[in-house]
């Protein structure tokens, strides 16, 4: 008998995987957690029903939200992620050797003990000497936090559920005043493409859109996320993604990736019409 994990991206479309083997299964505290041997995606993490990554295609989003800023940004030392208990972000931020320090929060101890034994290939630098992990609130942590972060990366669930306050407009106030002067925020801003999840992205874009002095939204290819089309959002007190770039000094660091190139930063900003026409309705 063959075993599909399904979700479902609206009540009338939903995406299956078959599934070789149901790894490990638990509820915590704060969600359900599965993990699946699949033939297609290797190894998938899923979270209440929701695929969070897969190994077959995880380095698209952890490429896309880690390299942009930071090839924009040229001093960036201090860097805060919050959610990312699976490790894929830190494991791309510990590549750049100016980096000092990562504050990883995760709000799910679970989470991070599920990828350690299960996808070790994102949690394979969770131990690295600058990364330093909080188990706990991140709405709490950031309030008590001022003028302390070059980048912010907000690597959270979607807006519904545990992860809402993560998309308010008192949370990205908060990342403001976390922020140092030319310091930079990166969030996952969904799906546009089905009307439930592009409501969302437009909420969130608004908050950040009167919170920032320059925010701009960039988009990615991922599989199997909603529609294969995903967006993230760029916002900062200082650096414009695209006029900022410096593409030489980032070329410099040799880094090897498999989906972030400096050519693609750029055309990750030039958005569809459809979706251009639904920022302009909240900005």
């Amino acid at each position: 008998m063959e075993f599909w994990f399904s979700e479902l991206h609206t009540p009338d479309v939903k995406h299956s995987i078959r599934v070789n083997k149901h790894l490990y299964s638990v509820q915590s505290d704060y969600q359900r957690i599965d993990i699946f041997e699949t033939p297609e995606f290797g190894r998938v993490l899923a979270l209440d029903g929701n695929v969070m990554l897969t190994e077959r295609d995880e380095f698209i989003y952890d490429e896309m939200i880690t390299h942009v800023p930071m090839a924009v940004h040229p001093g960036i030392k201090d860097v805060l992620v919050i959610g990312a208990g699976d490790g894929g972000v830190v494991r791309e931020l510990t590549r750049y050797e100016t980096i000092e320090r990562i504050d990883l929060v995760e709000m799910d101890p679970m989470v991070v003990e599920a990828c350690r034994a299960y996808l070790p290939s994102n949690a394979c630098r969770l131990d690295d000497r600058r990364v330093h992990i909080t188990l706990g609130n991140a709405l709490k942590y950031i309030r008590r936090s001022e003028n302390k972060y070059d980048l912010i990366i907000v690597d959270s669930t979607d807006p519904f559920g545990p992860s809402e306050g993560l998309f308010t407009l008192e949370f990205y106030g908060n990342c403001y005043n976390a922020l140092r002067a030319d310091g930079i925020m990166v969030n996952q801003q969904g799906s546009p493409f089905y009307k439930e999840d592009a409501r969302a992205m437009q909420r969130s874009h608004k908050r950040i859109a009167s919170t920032f002095p320059i925010s701009r939204v960039y988009q990615a290819h991922i599989p199997t996320y909603a529609a294969g089309y995903w967006l993230f959002g760029f916002a900062s007190k200082k650096y414009h993604p695209v006029d900022d770039l410096d593409t030489q000094a980032w070329l410099a660091l040799n880094l090897r990736t498999r989906y972030y190139t400096t050519r693609l930063h750029l055309g990750a900003f030039c958005l569809p019409a459809f979706l251009e026409e639904m920022l302009r309705e909240v900005e």
